[in-house]
């Protein structure tokens, strides 16, 4: 396998921004490298328990763990620039299923993978849970 080189950097312009005197700020561009096993179908899991959005009608806080896999095709999404991603719901208004399915849409947008799964976990709130899973494709046991 091919291992990472300088040209796989390109375009990656969040990823190391504070040693080049940026501050990290919420974005909505998702940044991607290249694949570099095509030939292979894999999984990447990707989650965090420190996503947090607004209630669109209270502006109370929601928050939620973010679970996202998907077997990449030609391009694998930036960790770094899909923290900033998530990061820059936090002070949006957004019910959680919206959310769910608008993060889904723009991975698939960005990655155009095999299959993308988008699981929600929010927290209980006014005494229910609320757990959404959007994806794109199937996971067909013959793609992994």
């Amino acid at each position: 396998m091919k291992k990472t080189n300088k040209k796989d950097l390109e375009g990656l312009t969040q990823l190391g921004a504070a040693y080049k005197g940026k501050k990290a700020k919420a974005s909505r561009k998702l940044e991607t490298f290249p694949n570099k096993s095509k030939g292979r179908k894999y999984i990447v899991r990707l989650e965090t328990d420190e996503f947090t959005c607004l209630c669109p009608a209270t502006g109370q806080p929601d928050f939620a763990t973010i679970k996202i896999s998907y077997i990449p095709r030609d391009k694998i999404v930036e960790s770094k620039s899909l923290k900033l991603y998530l990061w820059s719901f936090r002070n949006e208004g957004c019910f959680h299923e919206h959310l769910t399915n608008i993060i889904l849409d723009d991975l698939v947008k960005a990655l155009d993978p095999i299959w993308c799964k988008v699981e929600g976990n929010f927290n209980v709130r006014g005494g229910i849970g609320i757990k959404v899973e959007a994806q794109e494709g199937s996971p067909d046991a013959n793609e992994i």
